[in-house]
């Protein structure tokens, strides 16, 4: 394997295919795949703007029925195992899902291995994956795990598939479960 990193959505669906075929031949325990941290920077700055847009000194947030701190719930940060709107069709759009990316949690990853996905999400983000899964039926959710030092939860889905059904997937997951825009830059950062 010779690149680690894509952004364009044909490119990322291909590294995470090539990331997976080059984690079966190693056999490795797991591959991980995380989103790049300029999503925040991204995020950060389509927020301002549109505050400055609605002129919202001063006004409530868009997101009702958070934590008190206002950041929701849940943990990207640590070791592995350790918010938006959606339409009706489940789809989520990048304005109703631009809050819910806090720095705070940690950056968007996944891991696969041994036929199984993991990922750290908010209760607000395991609502979007459960959706996300009506239109992936080969998936399935085999644990959710809530530990007690850490927010929000761990979940192992199931992913007994062909790579690219799985690299269609873990796309999807990156920009329907957290809400990243469709120019992401995701990174292969353990293989």
């Amino acid at each position: 394997m010779t690149r680690f990193d894509a952004a364009e959505p044909a490119a990322r669906r291909k590294l995470y295919v090539d990331a997976i075929t080059a984690h079966r031949t190693r056999a490795s325990g797991f591959v991980t795949f995380e989103a790049d941290e300029s999503v925040f920077d991204a995020r950060t700055a389509e927020s301002e703007t549109a505050l400055e847009r609605d002129g919202a000194d001063g006004a409530e947030s868009e997101c009702e029925g958070e934590g008190e701190d206002g950041s929701g719930v849940g943990s990207r940060n640590g070791e592995r195992g350790g918010d938006g709107g959606s339409h009706d069709d489940g789809s989520t759009t990048e304005t109703q899902a631009e809050h819910d990316l806090d720095p705070s949690l940690g950056i968007p990853w996944l891991q696969f291995g041994d036929g199984t996905i993991n990922l750290d999400c908010t209760d607000d983000e395991l609502d979007r994956l459960k959706q996300l899964l009506n239109d992936f039926p080969v998936f399935k959710i085999e644990e959710i795990a809530r530990p007690e030092n850490a927010d929000g939860v761990n979940v192992h889905v199931s992913a007994k598939a062909d790579p690219n059904r799985i690299g269609q997937f873990i796309d999807a997951v990156f920009q329907t479960v957290y809400g990243l825009p469709s120019s992401f830059r995701v990174w292969v950062v353990k293989l």
